[in-house]
C-alpha cells in the first residue's frame, strides 16, 4: 500500500525525490514523538537526542530506498527502535548509567523524589519484559501507533503486534503494584 496514495505530504516529498525538505518535515513533524519513544527505551536524555539525531541521519540516507509501505511515522519509529537496540546494546557491554529523570520546572524536591521514584518503578518492570514486547508497548504508548504501525516498525504482521503489546500490558500488571505508581 503506498502512502502517497493518502497523501502523506512526507511520503510524497520522500518519494518525489526531495529528501532534504522531506528530513526536515520529519523532524518538525516526528521529532518530539522519537524524542519520547528514545527516552523511554533508553533512560537518559543526553543517549536519547544522541539516538533521534542517528535516526534522521539513517531516515535520510535511506529515503533512496522508501516503499511508502506504512506510515511515514511508523517507518521512523522503526528506524528509532534499532538505533536505540544497537546504543543499548552498546551499554550492555559497558556500565549501566543511571536513569536520569528531569522534573518539572518548580516541582518541589519531594515531588521530584515521587517522580524518579515511580520512574524507577517503571523502568524495572519494563526490563522484566522480553525486549519485543517492551518495543511493542513503548511503540503503542508512548509513539501513540496504532498496531499496523507497529507491525510495519517492526516488521512483523499485525496480530504479532497486538499479541506482543497485550502480553506486555498483562506481565506489568502483574509486576507492579498500584501503590508504586500512585
Amino acid at each position: 500500500m503506498s502512502v502517497v496514495g493518502d497523501a502523506d505530504p512526507l511520503a510524497v516529498l520522500i518519494q518525489g525525490g526531495d529528501h532534504r525538505q522531506a528530513l526536515a518535515g520529519c523532524a518538525r513533524t516526528h521529532g518530539a514523538i522519537l524524542g519520547r519513544l528514545c527516552i523511554a527505551m533508553l533512560g537518559s536524555q543526553a543517549d536519547a537526542d544522541e539516538a533521534v539525531q542517528e535516526t534522521l541521519l539513517a531516515a535520510h540516507r535511506s529515503m533512496a530506498g522508501y516503499r511508502g509501505e506504512g506510515t511515514v511515522k511508523a517507518w521512523l519509529c522503526g528506524i528509532a527502535r534499532r538505533v536505540c537496540a544497537r546504543l543499548l546494546e552498546g551499554r550492555r557491554r559497558h556500565a549501566d548509567p543511571p536513569l536520569e529523570v528531569v522534573p518539572p520546572d518548580g516541582e518541589d524536591p519531594h515531588g521530584a523524589f515521587a517522580t524518579r521514584q515511580r520512574a524507577r518503578v517503571v523502568r524495572g518492570a519494563l526490563e522484566r519484559l522480553k525486549p519485543t514486547e517492551r518495543e511493542a508497548l513503548l511503540l503503542r504508548y508512548v509513539a501513540d501507533l496504532s498496531h499496523r504501525e507497529i507491525a510495519a516498525a517492526c516488521e512483523v504482521d499485525e496480530p504479532t503486534a497486538r499479541k506482543r503489546v497485550s502480553r506486555a500490558l498483562v506481565k506489568l500488571r502483574s509486576v507492579i503494584a498500584p501503590e508504586e505508581i500512585e
